[in-house]
């Protein structure tokens, strides 16, 4: 059956319209029982009802550098919305110019990962946004003085009661996440293959459409699937061959850390591809900047197929059709401190 996908793809430039139809259909039936298009509406998300009240109040906190010990770093500065939602660092800078372990993954679209961090260690985005302001490689801050901090400026407090009308005191770090996850929410991406997949026979071209082919063909699916063409599930990085230590370092053993299981070691979220074009460096090591490169590796490491030049071009011309349109974001205008906020506490930490 794949075989004849690909083959029908091939030599349907060459044969009349109606065979061009039936591949294209061919492609699709095959495409949407792997992949789903992105919702048209905002996801629900389990225990915090979306507001448009809320949405504002955590784009403010994702841009808000008062988040972190030093007043430098925001959510933003590793989930760029103008770069891809990815900072397009090796591995991101943060309290007192440290270097962080990882690669720092999109916000975009995150909302509908299995979970979050290449670990999983975050089971959702409010629990993963707690996590980078108390880490101390990246906001190095507290609970505590992150909500003195929330507390100590009348416009955060005012927006906090009408967030969360019905709570006494509503300034509590678990509503900052619940906040700031509203409006990662909104942070979704139609894209071309978005397009493709609801019956727009032009919203790929045939390039695109052999790519998608390959990619479904030689096994990289078994992976990378479902809404977000990956980031549902755990997979050793190397499952065929083990990359060297330049791409895979030894002493990042992926999920090990969280389930201290032997099984898990060198085990990884599969990475979401959507956008994958705009956030290079690759890998959670981010030591690949080349996605033909990417590819490649992936291709050998996970499936042990050598790809040749052309079939590599193709795949990346399909995953070029998951970049997708960004919403429109206005950086918000953020409330002035007071005399009662915490001063920020930078300094320079050598590695």
């Amino acid at each position: 059956m794949k075989k004849t996908l690909l083959a029908l793809l091939m030599t349907s430039a060459l044969a009349f319209p109606v065979s061009a139809m039936a591949a294209t259909e061919n492609l699709r039936e095959s495409a949407l029982e792997l992949f789903k298009p992105l919702p048209s509406t905002i996801p629900a998300l389990k225990d915090n009802k979306i507001t448009d009240e809320k949405i504002e109040l955590g784009k403010k906190l994702f841009f808000d550098p008062r988040l972190s010990a030093s007043g430098v770093f925001s959510c933003n500065s590793c989930h760029n919305l103008a770069t891809g939602g990815a900072d397009n660092l090796e591995t991101s800078i943060g309290h007192g110019w440290q270097r962080g372990p990882r690669n720092s993954p999109t916000v975009f679209n995150s909302v509908l990962n299995e979970a979050q961090f290449w670990d999983g260690r975050a089971s959702d985005l409010k629990e993963q946004a707690k996590g980078p302001i108390q880490a101390s490689v990246e906001m190095a801050n507290t609970p505590e003085n992150v909500v003195k901090t929330l507390k100590s400026i009348p416009a955060y407090v005012k927006e906090f009661q009408e967030s969360f009308p019905k709570e006494k005191d509503p300034v509590t770090f678990d509503n900052m996440a619940r906040a700031i996850e509203a409006y990662e929410a909104t942070l979704l991406t139609p894209s071309p293959f978005d397009a493709w997949l609801n019956g727009n026979d032009d919203a790929l071209t045939a390039e695109q459409k052999k790519g998608l082919a390959l990619f479904i063909d030689k096994g990289c699916t078994a992976c990378h699937n479902g809404v977000n063409v990956g980031g549902n599930g755990y997979y050793p990085f190397g499952l065929i061959e083990k990359p060297g230590a330049e791409i895979l370092p030894a002493d990042d053993k992926g999920r090990f850390a969280v389930t201290e299981t032997a099984d898990d070691e060198y085990v990884f979220r599969a990475a979401p591809l959507r956008n994958v074009a705009l956030t290079a460096p690759y890998f959670h090591s981010g030591k690949v900047w080349s996605l033909e490169t990417a590819v490649a590796i992936m291709a050998e490491s996970q499936l042990g197929e050598k790809l040749n030049d052309q079939e590599v071009k193709d795949i990346v011309a399909f995953l070029h059709s998951l970049t997708g349109k960004a919403p429109t974001t206005t950086i918000p205008v953020l409330p002035a401190s007071t005399a009662a906020t915490p001063r920020p506490t930078a300094e320079v930490i050598k590695q």
